[in-house]
C-alpha cells in the first residue's frame, strides 16, 4: 500500500515539473514574441524622409511643427495641419502672410527667413522643423539640435524651373503625416477649377496679359515661364502673353517703352516698400493712361500672387480671383 502511495506521489511530482517547464518555455516564447512585436512597432513608428541635407528620422505622431517658409504654411494647412511656429513676412510689417493669416492665428512668429529666432523655436519644443535651403544654409545645424529638420526645395535647375515642383514638396510633407490621399484630393480639386477657368479664358477674344511688378524705382514685367505664378496664368489658365513678355526672363520696363506693352489685361503687384509711391507716379503719366488695358479698366491689382503660386490654397485663390475679374 505504501509502495503504491509513493508511486502516485512520484508521478504527481513529475507532472508538476513538466507543467512548470512547459509554463516557463511558454513564458519565454511569449516574451520573445512581445519583444519582436515591440521592435516591429518601433520600426514602423519612425519614418525616414530624404531631403536636401540627407535623411532624417521622424517620429510617427508629429504634433508640433515649425515651418520657415510661406509655401510650407500653405502645404501644412492644405492637409489640415496647423504649424505652431512660422516666419514673419517683412513686406507685411513682420506679421503673417495675409492670405493665410486667419488660418495661422495663434501660431508663434519665430523671426524671418533672413533672421530665424532659434530661442523661440526651442521654447516651442517642436517635433519637426521644415525649412528651405536658403535659410538652412545658415542655421541647419542649429535647427537639427532642436528637432528633426527637413530641408525642402529643388535640388537642380531643372526642378527649380519646373512650375509644378511645389507639388513634390506638398507630397513630401503629406507623407510625414500619412495624408497623401488628402494632398492628392486637393491637387485634383485645384486642377478641376483650372480646367473650368481655362475654358472661359481661352475663348475670350482679347486675352493678352501682362503681369507687372511695381517696385520702388522700377516696373518689372514677368516672363511667360520659369515661375509657378506665370505658368499658372499663361500655360494653365490660357492667357496669351503680351507683346513685351519675354519667354524666360523677367525684365525692367522704362516708361518710354510702356506704350509697346501690347496687353488687353494687366495684372500687377505693388511692393509695399516704395511701390505705392512709384505706382501713384506711374498712374499720373499719360503714357500709362493711354494704354488700352488702362483705358478699358482691365487692370487687376493682385495681393502678392508671387507667394500664393507655391501652394494649393494660394493657387486656388488666384484662380478664383482671376475668374471674378474675368466675369465682371
Amino acid at each position: 500500500m505504501k509502495l503504491r502511495t509513493y508511486a502516485m506521489f512520484a508521478l504527481l511530482i513529475s507532472v508538476l515539473l513538466l507543467v512548470g517547464c512547459s509554463d516557463s518555455e511558454g513564458s519565454t516564447d511569449a516574451q520573445e514574441e512581445d519583444t519582436e512585436k515591440t521592435e516591429q512597432a518601433t520600426e514602423t513608428e519612425a519614418k525616414t524622409i530624404s531631403h536636401l541635407k540627407g535623411e532624417t528620422e521622424i517620429p510617427e505622431n508629429v504634433e508640433k511643427v515649425v515651418a520657415l517658409r510661406p509655401s510650407y504654411f500653405d502645404h501644412l494647412l492644405t492637409i489640415g495641419v496647423k504649424p505652431v511656429g512660422v516666419t514673419a513676412q517683412a513686406q507685411y510689417g513682420g506679421d503673417y502672410i495675409p492670405y493665410l493669416a486667419d488660418q495661422l492665428e495663434g501660431a508663434e512668429i519665430v523671426g524671418s527667413a533672413a533672421e530665424v529666432n532659434l530661442e523661440k523655436i526651442l521654447e516651442l519644443e517642436p517635433d519637426l522643423i521644415l525649412v528651405d535651403d536658403y535659410t538652412a544654409s545658415e542655421v541647419y545645424e542649429d535647427l537639427e539640435k532642436i528637432a528633426p529638420t527637413v530641408v525642402l526645395g529643388a535640388s537642380s535647375d531643372e526642378e527649380r524651373n519646373d512650375p509644378d515642383f511645389w507639388q513634390q514638396d506638398l507630397m513630401k510633407i503629406a507623407k510625414i503625416f500619412d495624408k497623401e490621399d488628402v494632398a492628392k484630393e486637393k491637387i485634383a480639386d485645384l486642377e478641376e477649377k483650372v480646367a473650368e477657368a481655362n475654358e472661359t479664358i481661352t475663348n475670350m477674344e482679347n486675352n493678352r496679359l501682362a503681369f507687372l511688378r511695381i517696385r520702388e524705382k522700377v516696373i518689372q514685367i514677368y516672363p511667360e515661364t520659369t515661375h509657378p505664378m506665370v505658368s499658372l496664368l499663361y500655360n494653365d489658365l490660357g492667357f496669351e502673353p503680351a507683346e513685351l513678355t519675354d519667354e524666360k526672363e523677367r525684365g525692367d520696363l522704362s516708361m518710354e517703352v510702356i506704350p509697346e506693352l501690347g496687353a488687353d489685361h494687366i495684372f500687377l503687384q505693388v511692393d509695399s516698400s516704395g511701390g505705392p509711391e512709384n505706382y501713384s507716379s506711374i498712374q499720373d503719366s499719360n503714357l500709362w493712361k493711354d494704354l488700352e488695358a488702362v483705358e478699358n479698366e482691365n487692370v487687376l491689382k493682385t495681393d502678392f500672387w508671387i507667394y500664393k503660386a507655391w501652394g494649393a490654397i494660394g493657387r486656388t485663390q488666384m484662380v478664383e480671383e482671376a475668374m471674378e475679374y474675368v466675369n465682371e
